[in-house]
């Protein structure tokens, strides 16, 4: 096993994928004219391939893998829709943190996939329930974040850790971020990012209206209990999609939930200088680094095909 870019652990070595399935977002043309491209790929070498309307909530039973034609947002999707399959990103998007194969390559990436040359990042999820009046309502799992907002006014927050009493926070809420999370709304609002061999879940408070607002990282093996305090608006949102509006009195219960966000990767993943580019944070974007890096695996998506001379 060999430990991923996120905290997680990947497998060196997997099995050729024979079994494909394919989601494309619908709102981008060229997704879905690569859609048609990725289908004459699959016939011509005899693969099994699915489109989205044949794919079930037991994909996992179906197909091997899936390619996601789309962003972020679409890779999420495709998560929550699919739990447990190994997804493979081709970026449509912006960022492409959970896309991580640029268009160009798409075909590349196809051939190592079918090849068995490419690894699974496995990430934690969390999963949410609503407890009102003695009474538990599940919420879901999410990818990303579990998050409690306010509407327009200030709302107080009780946050309880593995049994322990933290803190009330007044302010515009909480989030709860997984690592894959981390660098989402969770950076967004201050929070740190959750790298390699971190076990655990970001507790962040927004816009908190006091000095005590430091972020926390607590063990992934912790349940995370939040109650609201007064009587005001406030929304328990998964992964960007609102679930339940909350009351004074309500709690949210956070814990680790039963599926595995599982990501396929290559070699030629590169978490930190895929943070430092994508979010312009090479301030001086010609220095030179003065410690020696760690080489990176070799990277397959941009190597020549063995044999080729370069």
């Amino acid at each position: 096993m060999s430990s991923d870019a996120n905290g997680s652990q990947g497998s060196a070595s997997q099995t050729p994928v024979r079994r494909l399935g394919v989601v494309a977002a619908f709102s981008k043309t060229e997704a879905q004219d690569l859609a048609r491209d990725v289908e004459q790929y699959a016939r011509a070498r005899n693969l099994l391939l699915l489109p989205e309307k044949l794919l079930t909530v037991d994909a996992k039973d179906q197909v091997d893998a899936i390619v996601v034609l789309g962003g972020d947002g679409l890779m999420m999707r495709a998560a929550n829709s699919y739990p447990d399959v190994p997804l493979l990103g081709i970026n449509f998007g912006h960022l492409g943190f959970l896309a991580l194969v640029e268009q160009q390559h798409w075909q590349t990436a196809l051939d190592a996939l079918v090849a068995g040359h490419y690894q699974i990042e496995e990430g934690s999820t969390l999963n949410a329930v609503l407890v009102r009046d003695q009474e538990s309502i599940p919420q879901g799992w999410a990818i990303n974040d579990v998050v409690i907002r306010s509407g327009t006014r200030m709302i107080d927050l009780e946050l309880n850790v593995g049994g322990h009493f933290v803190n009330t926070y007044p302010g515009d809420g909480l989030i709860v971020s997984t690592p894959h999370g981390s660098t989402a709304y969770c950076m967004a609002a201050g929070g740190p990012i959750l790298t390699a061999g971190v076990l655990g879940f970001a507790i962040v408070p927004i816009s908190c209206h006091s000095p005590i607002r430091t972020p926390l990282v607590s063990s992934e093996r912790d349940e995370i209990k939040i109650k609201l305090l007064n009587d005001r608006d406030a929304t328990l949102i998964l992964d960007g999609s609102e679930r339940s509006t909350m009351r004074k009195g309500d709690e949210v219960w956070v814990t680790k939930g039963e599926h595995r966000f599982r990501l396929v990767t290559f070699g030629s993943t590169n978490f930190y200088e895929a943070f430092r580019t994508k979010f312009n944070f090479a301030i001086r974007p010609n220095v030179v680094p003065a410690m020696p890096e760690r080489p990176d695996p070799v990277d397959i998506l941009h190597a020549p095909p063995s044999g080729t001379r370069s």
